[in-house]
C-alpha cells in the first residue's frame, strides 16, 4: 500500500510537471515579486506585473480564458500607469493609503455584477469560453480591484481575497496548476498586504 501511494504521488509531479510550462514559471515568480514590493507600496512593483501579465496574455489565450487574457492586457496597461502614479514628478503628491466609504463600495459591486452579466452573456453565446460567467466576475472585479490599488485603497485587499479564491479554483479546472499554486500563496501574502496598508492609513488619515 505505501508503494502504490508512492507511486501515484510519483505520476501526480510528473503530471503537474509536464503540465507546467517555462514560461508559466517565469510569471509566477514575477507575479509574486510584484505582490510582494506591493505589500510595501515600492513603485518597482508595476515593472514586474507588466512582465508577468504579458506573458500571462498568451497562456490564457490558450487555455480558453478569453476574459482572464483580456484582463491581462488591462494589468499591462495598469501596471505602466501605477509606475506612473507612483512615481510622481518632482512637486506632484503621491497618492497614501485610504479607505473608500460604504456607499462608494456598492455602487462598484453593483457595476462589477452587472458587466459579469452582460460579458458572461456574451461569451456563452458566441465563444467557446470555459467558465463564462465566473471568469467574468472575476475579470470586472479584478479591474476594480488593480485600480484600487493604483490609487492605494486599502480595501482592495479584500477584493482581491474573494477573487484570488475563485481564482484558484478556475486555474486548478484549466490545468494550470503551478499558476493555482500562486494564488494559494496570493492568499497568505494578501492578508499580510492588508494589515502592513492599514498601518499605514493609521500613519496618514484622510
Amino acid at each position: 500500500m505505501p508503494g502504490e501511494m508512492l507511486a501515484g504521488l510519483d505520476l501526480a509531479f510528473a503530471g503537474f510537471v509536464a503540465a507546467t510550462s517555462p514560461w508559466e514559471v517565469v510569471a509566477v515568480f514575477l507575479a509574486i515579486v510584484y505582490l510582494a514590493l506591493a505589500i510595501r507600496q515600492h513603485p518597482a512593483c508595476w515593472p514586474a506585473a507588466l512582465l508577468s501579465s504579458s506573458i500571462y496574455v498568451v497562456l490564457l489565450g490558450r487555455a480558453q480564458l478569453y476574459m482572464e487574457a483580456a484582463l491581462q492586457v488591462f494589468y499591462v496597461l495598469m501596471a505602466a500607469y501605477g509606475w506612473w502614479v507612483w512615481r510622481p514628478a518632482a512637486g506632484a503628491e503621491v497618492p497614501v493609503v485610504h479607505t473608500w466609504p460604504v456607499r462608494r463600495h456598492l455602487l462598484a459591486l453593483l457595476l462589477v455584477c452587472l458587466l459579469s452579466l452582460l460579458s458572461g452573456f456574451l461569451l456563452a453565446q458566441n465563444t467557446a469560453a470555459a467558465l463564462p460567467w465566473l471568469d467574468s466576475f472575476i475579470t470586472w472585479g479584478s479591474l476594480l480591484a488593480t485600480w484600487m490599488v493604483a490609487r492605494k485603497v486599502l480595501e482592495n485587499w479584500l477584493y482581491w481575497f474573494v477573487l484570488d479564491s475563485l481564482s484558484l479554483g478556475v486555474f486548478v479546472n484549466r490545468g494550470l496548476y503551478l499558476t493555482a499554486a500562486l494564488f494559494g500563496v496570493y492568499l497568505i501574502m494578501i492578508v499580510i498586504g492588508y494589515r502592513a496598508w492599514r498601518r499605514s492609513a493609521h500613519k496618514h488619515p484622510a
